[in-house]
C-alpha cells in the first residue's frame, strides 16, 4: 500500500543540487542526512537501506533516494538493516613507517594490506573470526603520515568514521614525538606557542596539550587533524621531529599492540562516551 500524501510526507528532492542543501524553508532535510544526524547510519549506508526498502517514515516504507523529512517525523529501521550494521567491523592497526593510510601512492602500499590473518595479534580478545568480507569497504578513519607510526583505525562503520573525522569531531588524539636535541632547549615561550598561538594554512589552531616527557620527547594531545600538523607546529618553534607515534584516539589505546599487527575493536570499547 502506498503511503498517503500529507503535508509532512517525505518527498523527492528537486533536480540539481537541492538535495545537498542543509534545510528547506519548510525545515525538511534529506532522509539520509537526518539519519546521519541522529547517528542511525552514515549517509551512504542510509541511502543503501532506503533503496532496499528497509526504512519507514511514520510507518510507511520509503524507498526513493532523495526523499525528505522534517524533524518531527518518526524513522524506523528494518531489523535486516540492524543485523547488517552489527556485522560491520572496526580494526585497530599499529601502522609501521613506509605505509600510507589510504590509497596506494608513489609506489607505497596502503596500511590496509597489513590486515591479514597471519598479522592478527595473538592477544586479540575479540571472538570474531576473520573472513575476507571484513576487508570489504574497510577504510581509514583518519590518517597517519607515511613516516609516522602507531594507532590507525580502519572501519566499515560509517558512524565511527564520522565520529572520528567528521566536522567538529573534537575527539582527542595523543602522540609521542621525538625531536632532535638542539644547541639550546626550547624556550618557555616556544612551548606556550605549541599549546596555543600557532596558525597553519592561515587558520589559528585549536588549543593543544603539550608537555615534555623527557629530554628529547614531547607528548601532544590534539583535538583536530590538519595535514602533518605536529611536524609543522614543531618546525614553527625550531624543533625537528625525528619520530612520531600515535598512542591514543579518544578512549581507545594503542597499548601493547605490536608494530605491523592488528586487532578488532571490541564491543565494549568506545572512542567516546555513550
Amino acid at each position: 500500500m502506498k503511503a498517503p500524501v500529507h503535508p509532512a510526507a517525505p518527498r523527492s528532492a528537486a533536480a540539481g543540487n537541492e538535495g545537498d542543501a542543509p534545510r528547506h524553508s519548510d525545515g525538511s532535510v534529506r532522509l539520509s542526512k537526518r539519519m546521519s544526524e541522529l547517528g542511525l547510519a552514515s549517509r551512504r549506508e542510509a541511502d543503501e537501506w532506503i533503496s532496499r526498502g528497509w526504512i519507514r517514515v511514520d510507518g510507511f516504507v520509503v524507498s526513493e533516494l532523495g526523499s525528505r523529512v522534517v524533524a518531527t517525523q518518526r524513522i524506523t529501521i528494518d531489523p535486516r538493516a540492524r543485523r547488517a550494521q552489527a556485522e560491520q567491523v572496526t580494526v585497530l592497526l599499529n601502522k609501521p613507517v613506509g605505509y600510507v593510510s589510504g590509497q596506494a601512492e608513489d609506489g607505497h602500499r596502503p596500511a590496509r594490506v597489513l590486515v591479514t590473518p597471519d598479522r592478527r595479534w595473538r592477544e586479540d580478545r575479540s571472538p570474531l573470526r576473520f573472513t575476507p568480507q571484513h576487508l570489504k569497504s574497510l577504510v581509514p578513519a583518519g590518517r597517519l603520515d607515511i613516516d609516522s607510526v602507531g594507532l590507525l583505525v580502519l572501519t566499515q562503520d560509517g558512524r565511527i568514521a564520522k565520529q572520528l573525522v567528521g566536522e567538529g569531531s573534537g575527539i582527542e588524539k595523543e602522540y609521542l614525538v621525538r625531536v632532535a636535541a638542539g644547541a639550546a632547549p626550547l624556550a618557555p615561550a616556544g612551548l606556550a606557542q605549541l599549546r596555543h598561538g600557532l596558525s597553519l594554512d592561515g587558520e589559528p589552531l585549536l588549543p593543544a596539550d603539550v608537555e615534555w616527557v623527557n629530554a628529547d620527547q614531547l607528548r601532544f594531545v590534539l583535538r583536530e587533524g590538519k595535514k602533518r600538523q605536529i611536524r609543522r607546529m614543531c618546525e614553527a618553534v625550531g624543533l625537528r621531529v625525528l619520530g612520531l607515534k600515535r598512542v591514543r584516539i579518544g578512549a581507545v589505546l594503542l597499548g601493547a599492540l605490536p608494530p605491523g599487527q592488528w586487532r578488532y575493536l571490541q564491543e565494549n570499547e568506545r572512542f567516546q562516551g555513550g
